[in-house]
């Protein structure tokens, strides 16, 4: 047995992997070795030695520790490590890490103290910065959440899955909207399903809910390669937080939804009495009733028809557990949620999305944060948010995990700058570089930070210049899992491994485009054999009022019509030498102007060879649908909070 057992176990100071015919034959030397293996595992503690010996002779009948040979303990001990620690089984997943993803809601990329803000304290993404690679030149793949997200999850521009719109609205605009992330789509999720990962997002979803009926859940997580869901399937909205009257109105609800249980259980109860002939009653009294009972349902749900209602609520798996939902406490729950999340699944490999609800408007920050920053409310957010990253961290180190997951993190797209309130500033700030959130050309809508971890495997403090996009987390997911991206589909993500690791020095993008709904507003070119980014702008949005720097009189600039500048020629940056794109170049300015417009022309046309026609999701789907609206009682009474009563229910 001896010759043909290949258990892999590991001394406790990293010490190479020994064989059977290497193991000491010292039974507490023994004894050692096999608790470690079984620590690893999580199945017995390792308190006593003696303790382990007695417990593993009481699976031997008749056994006794000091009348049992050396080669007789070793066997036994080595079966069981066998048995309860399958070493085989665990080397299937060496190679394959955990994958932790932190996606942010609205941050801008100066807002972070490693991306050069000394008056933000963000102590915990500051150390994943230092721990980990930092990405400068980071780009989502569009300007608002929806687009954006597509594309994080898919690998693919939004306009290739149809997640784009012609219209005004550019992302789903309530839960009561059919649109959704088509079906046939492949996210990072599928793929690493397929390579036996345990996957689960928590937080905001935002690629749309049902389809037919408020109960299909048509595009919830669990079509996409989720097998775990807790929080928002929509997005933060203005009437989400502060809601001072919720807890009374789900008390009156609660004594109203009885009432009208009551009145139908009698309603009911005097019809068949009457059908029977046991009591004379007038038919006009029993109708009355019942016309009772839909008037209060119709005055209840005229009294509600704030988003509050219908769009701020929180889901567990398939149940709704807060509608509304309390939104100060909402991202408490999360991380609990993706604690016990990677607590249950820690034998790995798992995949943990974790997306923030913080830091979009209205800003629901607990009483403990509030007043903390010199930023006002936004700023107080944010640091609300660097310490849900550090508990999800600690909890990645206490659980032994820290070696073998790889953490992202990252923002869907820059700060939004029209988040105003007065003249108190509740949008991020973008740095250096011009525009955010909406502004879907111009570096501040589409610039990000981007952080990766993963000790061992890349190098620590590690910066990186060159441009990288969101919709690289998709292959890169694919590689370090030992999948493969889809063959059958265009994938405009790159695997970042090698430039992570220092195998090549250069992106693989040579363009990356610029998208606005449907409409591309820029492209930017980083030429093979040049240092230069090239940025050529086609659209760019006139800002409101004039001499304003965002478009404030819309809160969202615009992709077309009237309220867009269409350049002939374009303008062109180099943004490697001017990263605020304050100063276009002009054929007098730059000897090359001409060649690199006609470079990206020429790139433009073979791009737009590529792009299939599919339907447009944000455009003939984005429509509000009262029977698509969720509810989680008998509509219209959809009031209820459960969270007093679950937290972190396991997958």
């Amino acid at each position: 047995m001896d010759g043909g057992l290949h258990c892999d176990v590991k001394s406790g100071h990293g010490g190479d992997v020994k064989t059977p015919q290497e193991l000491p034959k010292n039974k507490d030397d023994l004894g050692i070795i096999c608790m470690l293996g079984l620590t690893v595992q999580d199945l017995v503690a390792v308190e006593e030695k003696q303790e382990f010996f007695k417990t593993a002779f009481w699976f031997c009948p008749g056994r006794q520790v000091d009348q049992t040979s050396d080669r007789s303990l070793f066997i036994t001990l080595s079966w069981i490590c066998v048995l309860l620690n399958p070493c085989q089984s665990q080397g299937e997943h060496d190679d394959k890490p955990n994958i932790v993803l932190m996606m942010v809601d609205d941050l801008g990329i100066g807002d972070l103290g490693c991306f050069g803000n000394d008056t933000m304290r963000t102590p915990n993404i500051d150390r994943l910065a230092r721990e980990g690679v930092q990405l400068n030149h980071h780009i989502s793949a569009a300007s608002m959440c929806t687009p954006s997200r597509a594309a994080f999850l898919t690998g693919r521009y939004p306009i290739r899955s149809g997640m784009v719109s012609s219209l005004v609205d550019r992302v789903i605009i309530t839960l009561g909207v059919p649109a959704g992330l088509p079906h046939n789509e492949t996210t990072f999720a599928d793929l690493l399903k397929k390579q036996g990962y345990s996957t689960a997002v928590i937080g905001k979803w935002h690629q749309g809910l049902n389809c037919q009926s408020r109960h299909d859940q048509c595009h919830h997580p669990y079509h996409y390669g989720f097998d775990y869901y807790y929080g928002m399937p929509f997005t933060l909205i203005d009437p989400c937080w502060p809601d001072p009257s919720r807890d009374t109105e789900l008390a009156i609800e609660n004594k109203i939804w009885l009432c009208v249980q009551l009145v139908t259980i009698a309603a009911f109860t005097l019809t068949l009495a009457k059908l029977s002939g046991l009591i004379c009653l007038p038919w006009s009294f029993i109708l009355s009733m019942i016309l009772f009972i839909f008037l209060l349902g119709y005055f209840w749900f005229s009294s509600y028809t704030s988003p509050l209602y219908w769009d701020c609520l929180l889901m567990r798996e398939h149940d709704i557990t807060e509608q509304p939902m309390k939104a100060e406490r909402a991202g408490s729950i999360m991380v609990k949620e993706a604690i016990s999340f990677m607590e249950r699944h820690r034998k790995g490999p798992f995949l943990l999305v974790f997306s923030f609800l913080h830091v979009h408007v209205p800003l629901p920050t607990t009483t403990e944060f509030i007043g903390t920053s010199k930023h006002g409310l936004y700023g107080d957010n944010v640091q609300e948010m660097d310490s849900m990253v550090g508990k999800i961290l600690n909890a990645i180190d206490d659980f032994g995990l820290r070696n073998h997951t790889l953490v992202y993190f990252a923002s869907d797209h820059g700060g939004h700058l029209e988040a105003r309130v007065g003249h108190s500033q509740r949008g991020g700030w973008n740095g250096i570089y011009k525009g955010g959130k909406g502004m879907a050309g111009w570096e501040g809508g589409i610039r990000v930070p981007g952080l990766i971890r993963w000790p061992g495997r890349l190098p620590a403090g590690k910066v990186i210049e060159e441009p990288t996009s969101l919709m690289d987390v998709f292959p890169t997911l694919a590689a370090v899992s030992g999948g493969m991206v889809p063959q059958d589909r265009v994938i405009d993500g790159r695997n970042l491994m090698p430039l992570l690791q220092g195998e090549v020095q250069r992106s693989e993008h040579e363009f990356l485009f610029h998208y606005c709904g449907v409409f591309l507003h820029a492209v930017r070119w980083h030429p093979k054999d040049s240092e230069a980014v090239w940025k050529v702008h086609y659209v760019t949005p006139i800002f409101q009022p004039p001499g304003a720097q965002a478009c404030f009189e819309t809160t969202y600039c615009r992709c077309s019509g009237n309220l867009v500048t269409y350049h002939d020629p374009p303008l062109l940056f180099d943004i490697t030498k001017d990263p605020s794109e304050s100063t276009p170049l002009t054929r007098d300015t730059e000897p090359l102007f001409d060649a690199v417009i006609q470079t990206v022309a020429n790139a433009v046309r073979e791009h737009e060879k590529s792009i299939l026609p599919v339907q447009q999701q944000l455009s003939g789907l984005n429509y509000d649908n009262l029977w698509l609206k969720p509810c989680c009682g008998v509509f219209p009474f959809c009031l209820c909070d459960t969270e007093g009563s679950t937290s972190a229910v396991g997958a």
